[in-house]
């Protein structure tokens, strides 16, 4: 969430709904953060929060503190777009979990010939590695996107939890996904409480797919704000991965507090919201949601 741009006062951008009907009150999911500490903030009344529909004050009704659990899903594509590039693999998740926050459950899974957990959730850093030993290459392609809709899945389910996705995946295979499943998983993603961040390799051997895990992957990265890198050289595999786990800490600011807030609209306001706005004084609005 680190990634979108501070802005201390107004947030406006993304913020349009006007094709979506609504009560007379609306509830708005925010991350605010102390500019100077870079953590969330303290405490919030309705005093300190102003929201705004098309430019008309709105009336903060309650700010309600939301604490929820940061967690890890790591999907790595093990079929035949790696190549025999089995110790690169290796490589790249080992030191991709040793760079992740201590003490953050964390799943495992591989992606060839299906969605399979290599270690089931875990917070012990040693048997995350014991699993890496075990990762071996299959001879079908990843299942970039049934991996993902799985895991999206999962990650719903659960309350009270932020979750971060890294998925590693090839352009080798996903040819034969339909339209409801990226529907489907579109609609597991938009507005929920996770990120999703791609590595998307350059497959070894060709395959039907290709566009559709680069699409589908700049797709769900840009929904979520999370980060997309396309590579050509799995040396930049093992390199690029621990940057990703290193990046959980960063993103895991703002994700694990944030604030609910319920808003009444402006006098004469009525159907469909117009152009929603956020500021909360000093402090740093930097991510927003309907709810």
């Amino acid at each position: 969430m680190l990634r979108r741009r501070y802005v201390a006062s107004l947030l406006v951008a993304g913020l349009c709904f006007a094709g979506l009907n609504a009560q007379q009150q609306f509830v708005l999911l925010a991350t605010i953060l102390d500019p100077e500490k870079n953590t969330p903030a303290d405490n919030l009344t309705p005093a300190d929060v102003h929201v705004t529909e098309d430019g008309a004050d709105a009336k903060v009704v309650k700010v309600d503190t939301v604490v929820r659990t940061v967690k890890v899903q790591l999907l790595i594509d093990n079929g035949v777009g790696i190549g025999q590039n089995l110790s690169e693999v290796r490589n790249g998740v080992r030191a991709l979990l040793q760079a992740l926050p201590p003490e953050v459950e964390t799943t495992v899974v591989t992606t060839s010939p299906q969605p399979r957990f290599l270690v089931k959730p875990t917070k012990n850093r040693e048997e995350l590695l014991k699993g890496v030993d075990r990762l071996t290459l299959d001879s079908a392609t990843g299942r970039f996107t049934e991996s993902l809709i799985e895991a999206t899945e999962r990650a719903n389910k659960e309350k009270d939890t932020f979750t971060v996705f890294i998925a590693a995946g090839t352009t080798s295979g996903d040819g034969q996904i339909r339209d409801a499943q990226t529907k489907q998983l579109f609609q597991q993603v938009a507005g929920k409480p996770m990120l999703i961040d791609v590595l998307m390799y350059q497959g070894e051997r060709s395959a039907t797919g290709g566009d559709i895990q680069v699409d589908l992957g700049q797709q769900v990265t840009k929904m979520t704000g999370g980060r997309y890198e396309f590579i050509n050289n799995m040396s930049r595999w093992a390199t690029l991965l621990p940057e990703f786990g290193a990046d959980v800490a960063k993103q895991a600011i703002g994700s694990a507090k944030q604030f609910r807030i319920t808003a009444q609209r402006p006098d004469g306001k009525s159907g469909k919201l117009g152009k929603l706005g956020i500021s909360a004084g000093a402090r740093a609005v930097t991510s927003v949601r309907l709810e």
